[in-house]
C-alpha cells in the first residue's frame, strides 16, 4: 500500500481565514454568536463541541437539555436532532468540529445571505441547511422554550443572549 501525502493543516493562532455570519464571527482554523441555530440534524456528518468559556445549553428532543461548562465536550453524531444557546449572562465560547469538512460550506453561504453584524434570518438559514444534509426539526416537535432559547423576544436586545464561534 502507497503511504498518502495528505498535508497536515497548521493555523497559528493569529491567522486563519474569518467572516461574518450575521452577529457573530467564524474563523477556520481547519477545514475540516449569537448563532442559535433552529433546531436540526445532520444527515451526513458527525458534530463536536469543546467549551472554551462560559456555558452553552445544548436542546435534544423532548425538552432534554444539556448544559456545557467551560471544558466540557459534546459529541453530536449523525441523526441527532439538536440545537444549542446561551441563555446565561456570560458570554460562552467553544472550539466546533466537523466530519467530514464539508460542511464548513454551509458557514460560507451562510455569510452571503446574512448581513454582518445582524441577527440570522431564520428561513435563510433552513435553506441554507438544505444544501448541506441538515433537516430543520420543529420547534415543537424538540419541545424548545422559545423565551429561554430565543431571549425575551420584544426587540429591545435586553434578556438576549452572546453565542461565539472559536
Amino acid at each position: 500500500m502507497e503511504t498518502p501525502t495528505v498535508p497536515i493543516n497548521f493555523v497559528p493562532a493569529t491567522s486563519g481565514e474569518t467572516f461574518k455570519v450575521g452577529t457573530i464571527t467564524i474563523r477556520i482554523m481547519e477545514d475540516g454568536s449569537r448563532t442559535e441555530p433552529p433546531p436540526h440534524w445532520h444527515e451526513m456528518h458527525d458534530e463536536t463541541f469543546l467549551v472554551t468559556q462560559g456555558t452553552l445549553r445544548f436542546h435534544a428532543l423532548n425538552g432534554q437539555t444539556v448544559d456545557a461548562k467551560q471544558g466540557d465536550y459534546v459529541t453530536v453524531p449523525t441523526r441527532s436532532p439538536h440545537t444549542f444557546s446561551n441563555p446565561y449572562d456570560e458570554e460562552a465560547k467553544f472550539f466546533n468540529t466537523y466530519t467530514p469538512a464539508f460542511y464548513i460550506n454551509y458557514f460560507k453561504l451562510l455569510a452571503k445571505l446574512g448581513e454582518e453584524g445582524k441577527p440570522m434570518n431564520p428561513e435563510a438559514n433552513r435553506r441554507a441547511m438544505a444544501y448541506f444534509a441538515t433537516i430543520g426539526v420543529a420547534d415543537d416537535e424538540m419541545k424548545v422554550d422559545k423565551k429561554q432559547f430565543y431571549g425575551d423576544g420584544d426587540g429591545d436586545g435586553e434578556g438576549e443572549k452572546k453565542v461565539g464561534g472559536a
